[in-house]
């Protein structure tokens, strides 16, 4: 098999000193793990100038779609990195599905609004990347054997040049503000309820959109709120009419590495305290909820379903249970299942069968979109969708793209949600979709 030819370059920790040299690229993409010390934040990987950029058409099925992302992949050929290198890419597709693909996937029906306009997937097909482990401490360029060697020096010398200063500013025109009022999330809070009575559901992941009119260059808000908010899923993508993904998750959605399998849940929430004692309560009052493991065993039970029908007979385990991660401005209960790949299926099978992610839908998960679909007033485009890489060896890493932000036609959009169950209290639900992304909104109107 032909093996990618790598150049080395000076470490980089933050990966904006690279990045800032083509950010505004076509495809200028960065997966970024923003927490190099973190057990899941080892690798930054960063891109642009694609062969090709692939979107869904007009009446094209999502397998139809998957489908064409595969035959990209065969196309630039399959490839290995040297040996005794581990990295997680080897050129290949990176870019994003919206929570909206799903209706590709599924039927569902068209009530909410679509006003954002945003494609339903975007990747980039990409010869080359520029990846940075923070456990070996080194930054290299990746070149695909099919990328040719003028394209190779230029991007050599695009990145051993000095750096050049960046004077970009962002600043919102109003203040963020959400698009329903209390009382109509109590409402929708309250058809919930019924839903769940009735026996529709047991679980639902209610959200609502914030926006505000901004101006100025979107990625002088990402490092701003990566500083704000480090996650081991951070992502920025910048889109063809000069929209931008913001995305600074802390789950991921499905890993797939020599056909083994993972997808890391998350479900329970508590506020961080700056009081130390609060703040340790906060989160043993989390690990001690038997509401939020309720909740969060009814999605391992839903992604055990998922990953059934794309792994061997057998292979589905749950190895972690109800684990406490912390971020900046949340706790998080966070369990583990994984799985090995079947005979026959590939990275793209799983999203086809699994996505979107259950912990950001509700159970069972297609009556749960159904009912979002419903009671939320417009589509959530980027946000519960993922950022993702699939590379021409099947390896895949995603996201589900929770705490995101989209930036398109002069305006910044970010979603907060939760997951609303028999026993919740809609206040208490309606105040932690603030909190999950309060310090995101807090940061943007600093600027």
């Amino acid at each position: 098999m032909p093996t990618c030819t790598l150049h080395p370059l000076p470490y980089q920790a933050d990966p904006a000193a690279y990045f800032a040299r083509i950010r505004k690229a076509p495809g200028a993409v960065l997966l970024d793990s923003a927490r190099p010390t973190a057990e899941r934040g080892r690798f930054d990987l960063l891109s642009a100038w694609p062969l090709q950029t692939l979107a869904p058409t007009v009446d094209e099925s999502g397998s139809a779609y998957l489908q064409r992302l595969r035959d990209s992949l065969t196309q630039l050929g399959r490839a290995q990195v040297p040996d005794g290198v581990e990295l997680p890419f080897a050129g290949g597709l990176i870019g994003y599905l919206s929570y909206d693909f799903g209706r590709r996937l599924e039927h569902l029906p068209s009530v909410a609004v679509d006003d954002l306009g945003l494609a339903d997937a975007s990747l980039g097909l990409y010869a080359w990347a520029l990846i940075s482990d923070h456990q070996q401490q080194h930054s290299q360029l990746l070149f695909h054997p099919s990328l040719a060697e003028a394209e190779r020096q230029r991007l050599i010398e695009l990145f051993e040049a000095p750096a050049t200063v960046d004077t970009a500013s962002f600043a919102l025109q109003a203040p963020m503000r959400g698009d329903i009022s209390a009382e109509h999330y109590r409402q929708a809070f309250d058809r919930v309820q019924q839903y769940i009575h009735a026996g529709d559901c047991y679980q639902i992941n209610l959200t609502q959109r914030f926006r505000a009119p901004c101006q100025g260059d979107p990625w002088h808000a990402y490092q701003a709120l990566r500083q704000a908010c480090p996650t081991p899923y951070s992502g920025f993508q910048l889109l063809a009419d000069g929209s931008a993904l913001l995305s600074f998750s802390p789950e991921r959605f499905i890993r797939v590495s020599n056909g083994q399998v993972e997808t890391r849940p998350i479900k329970g929430t508590r506020p961080r305290s700056s009081d130390a004692g609060e703040d340790a309560r906060n989160a043993a009052e989390l690990l001690g909820s038997s509401k939020d493991r309720a909740e969060n065993l009814m999605i391992v039970d839903l992604l055990r379903n998922d990953l059934g029908r794309t792994c061997e007979i057998g292979s589905v385990k749950v190895p972690e249970l109800f684990s406490l991660e912390s971020y900046p401005n949340v706790h998080h209960l966070v369990s583990s299942v994984t799985g090995r790949l079947a005979a026959g299926k590939d990275a793209l099978d799983l999203i086809a069968d699994s996505f979107p992610g259950g912990s950001i839908t509700g159970a069972p998960k297609i009556r749960a979109m159904q009912i979002i679909d419903e009671l939320e007033p417009s589509r959530r485009a980027l946000y519960c969708g993922s950022l993702l890489y699939v590379d021409v060896r099947g390896e895949m890493d995603s996201s589900i793209a929770i705490r995101s932000l989209l930036v398109k036609d002069a305006q910044v959009c970010c979603w907060g949600g939760g997951a609303v169950v028999a026993d919740s209290d809609w206040q208490a639900e309606y105040e932690e979709s603030i909190t999950k992304v309060k310090v995101l909104l807090e940061t943007l109107q600093s600027l």
